[in-house]
């Protein structure tokens, strides 16, 4: 027996562990933490680190089952779509259509990208990074790893941590600016509630025509489109309840369990411990207070503007992360005011926010490619 090579095997897994390595083992550890413990959005954060893990014991993107999870979910871009197809059939569009002024504050709320884009383009980042950077502002994990990956699949580790960190810290970050941007009397403002009947066919026909506009208008948003709309339609159909139910649960489940390892698994130390990455985390943050900002900033004017009928807390939900911006601005306008409820205004907001955040990146992919060609 030659024990000389015997002690080499035994030991080449502690000859290729580095001081980085055990740093970003810590980093997975964190999130596994914070996932568990803090449950901050525990489905994602759990599986991100648990890959991150995996990367830096050896096992990242780039060997074995990882390399094979990444690049048939990552890569081919499957699974941010199927996470859509499973986000559109949870989503009832009914506040939307019923208030579609509300449309206005999803546009509001990824003003951050387009702010984050030339911030980035400033500090030197090149427009490609720069775009997949601005996606972080979209506040919606699949959207930033579907622009990513197109356009900087060198950094999508750190943009996708971003994004789904940034999501799960919400309650943490958003309530502080809307205390700040509004008064209390603002904040107490009552929003009546009495919804226009929205038909079943008004229903099943917006996912329809919105796939065609989209697809027409802004092509490079067609295919994350399209997938939330499917999910939609699955929804309001009303005739494949089964399909339906198996988007909502299985199918959004095992696509976001896969994406969180094929993401945590890109998490090494080479990729991910330098100063770009640092850049890239504090400008996905202020990306993300821009759109409250300026999503608080448009509820303020349209408060004026319709003489006070409006709550400016739901201009906080003109970002992406369904439903938890809506759960919070309607929370925080009862803390105020308990009778005072703006539910299902915030989620009309929200869901605006939603189909906002995909347009804005496919207008990214559009501006990148445009300038590129």
């Amino acid at each position: 027996m030659d024990f000389t090579q015997l002690f080499q095997d035994l030991s080449k897994g502690f000859a290729a562990f580095t001081w980085g390595n055990a740093a970003m083992i810590v980093a997975g550890l964190v999130l596994i933490y914070l996932a568990i413990w803090k449950e901050y959005e525990p489905v994602l954060l759990l599986p991100i680190g648990f890959g991150c893990l995996l990367a830096n014991l050896g096992m990242s993107n780039e060997v074995g089952f990882m390399k094979v999870i990444y690049d048939a979910g990552i890569k081919t871009e499957l699974f941010p779509l199927l996470i859509f197809v499973g986000v559109g059939a949870m989503i009832d569009f009914s506040p939307l259509l019923s208030q579609p002024s509300l449309v206005l504050l999803g546009a509001a709320g990824q003003f951050g990208i387009y702010f984050t884009l030339l911030l980035a383009i400033l500090l030197g980042f090149p427009l490609n990074e720069a775009a997949a950077i601005g996606s972080i502002g979209a506040i919606d994990g699949p959207t930033a790893i579907f622009v990513g990956e197109r356009l900087a699949p060198s950094i999508i580790a750190p943009i996708a941590v971003a994004a789904y960190s940034y999501m799960s810290l919400i309650p943490i970050i958003q309530p502080p600016i809307m205390r700040l941007m509004t008064t209390r009397k603002e904040r107490l403002i009552r929003m009546e509630y009495s919804p226009k009947p929205v038909s079943r066919l008004t229903l099943v026909l917006f996912p329809l025509l919105v796939t065609l506009l989209v697809a027409l208008v802004a092509p490079d948003a067609a295919p994350l489109m399209a997938a939330l709309m499917l999910g939609t339609l699955l929804r309001e159909a009303l005739v494949v309840d089964r399909l339906s139910k198996t988007a909502q649960n299985e199918l959004i489940n095992i696509a976001t369990l896969f994406l969180g390892l094929a993401i945590g698994s890109t998490m090494t130390a080479q990729s991910f411990l330098n100063l770009s990455t640092i850049k890239i985390l504090l400008l996905g943050l202020l990306a993300f207070v821009i759109d409250t900002i300026a999503g608080l900033l448009f509820g303020k004017l349209m408060a004026v503007i319709t003489r006070g009928k409006v709550n400016p807390l739901i201009g906080a939900c003109g970002i992406s992360a369904f439903p938890m911006a809506g759960r919070l601005s309607a929370k925080m306008a009862l803390e105020e005011d308990p009778t005072n409820f703006i539910l299902m205004h915030a989620m009309g907001a929200n869901t605006a926010g939603q189909l906002g955040s995909v347009i804005a990146g496919g207008l990214l992919l559009a501006l990148v490619t445009g300038i590129g060609g």
